[in-house]
């Protein structure tokens, strides 16, 4: 294809991006997304430092006239060059196979490996405060805490959201748990607007080796049939290796539960942007009075929490 089509290519397939797309450079895998083109450039913004970047027309052309010479090793790219070669592969001539980028009259426009959606590219801040809003969109719609009477749907649904927001928020926590002990001192407490929080300390025990362990019990004259037991992992060794049969040597009992198997993310998405679009349609006075009513809800929270 003619250089000047192949930039033509480029800029459209980069402005066709849905909105909060993300390519990753191939071997720093350093996200960035596409802010905007022009007739000499692509400028780009990477997510993990703000970055802003302009890709050159001419830096392609030099990129694309080294494709043209043979494939070309991702691991040797070099950082400068990452974000035009993930770029590159957005065309409908060149592709991704076995860690090289080559020339394919069979790749697909649109499609690369570096390409993360926006459902995906969002930040994990961004996905819990996603999944919180699906979440309180659900419960708003059953009305009831008889979930026994949900229908199935709405039954799996409400399971599904409540573990990615358990699951999300936990993660965001064990974020949040470094910084604040690096911040308080020994059982110091601190006050936010939500709660309090103290440092606090456990012991965690754990026994030496047996070696030691034994020492210690002929030391004291303590006989050491008292502390031995039976080692499972030993044990399910010789159950492996042996004829010995499970229900031999263990008590098993069958326990049911429901496991999250799968999560439809473009789902997810989707049915935010619906939200959104719910609310974008609401006239002035609706809108006013929406947000009337989250500060009167917001301002019986703080009550409470302060009478509390």
């Amino acid at each position: 294809m003619d250089p000047d089509d192949t930039w033509t290519s480029l800029r459209k397939q980069c402005e066709a991006l849905e909105p909060g797309a993300e390519l990753i450079t191939p071997v720093s895998e350093r996200p960035f997304g596409i802010e905007r083109t022009a007739a000499d450039r692509i400028v780009v913004r990477f997510g993990d430092s703000g970055e802003r970047q302009s890709l050159w027309r001419e830096q392609f052309v030099v990129v694309l006239e080294r494709l043209e010479e043979g494939a070309v090793a991702i691991e040797r790219l070099q950082p400068g060059i990452e974000p035009y070669a993930s770029v590159v592969t957005l065309t409908d001539e060149y592709a991704v196979d076995d860690g090289t980028i080559s020339s394919d009259p069979d790749a697909v426009a649109g499609e690369s490996p570096f390409l993360v959606s926006a459902a995906d590219a969002r930040a994990p801040r961004e996905r819990v405060h996603d999944d919180a809003l699906l979440l309180a969109a659900l419960l708003e719609r059953l009305e009831t805490d008889e979930f026994a009477a949900l229908e199935t749907d709405s039954l799996t649904d409400l399971y599904v959201l409540t573990s990615d927001v358990q699951h999300g928020t936990d993660r965001l926590r064990r974020s949040a748990r470094e910084p604040l002990l690096e911040r308080l001192g020994p059982d110091q407490q601190r006050y936010g607007r939500y709660g309090t929080v103290r440092r606090t300390t456990r012991d965690r025990r754990r026994p030496k080796d047996a070696e030691t362990v034994f020492a210690a019990l002929d030391d004291h004259g303590i006989p050491r049939e008292w502390v031995t037991g039976i080692d499972r992992d030993k044990l399910d060794v010789v159950l492996a290796v042996t004829e010995l049969e499970t229900d031999e040597v263990y008590d098993v009992t069958e326990d049911v539960y429901i496991q999250k198997t799968g999560v439809d993310e473009d789902e997810k998405y989707s049915r935010l942007q619906g939200l959104a679009d719910r609310i974008d349609d609401l006239d002035d006075t609706e809108r006013d009075a929406l947000r009337e009513e989250l500060a009167d809800i917001e301002k019986r929270l703080d009550e409470a929490l302060s009478s509390g």
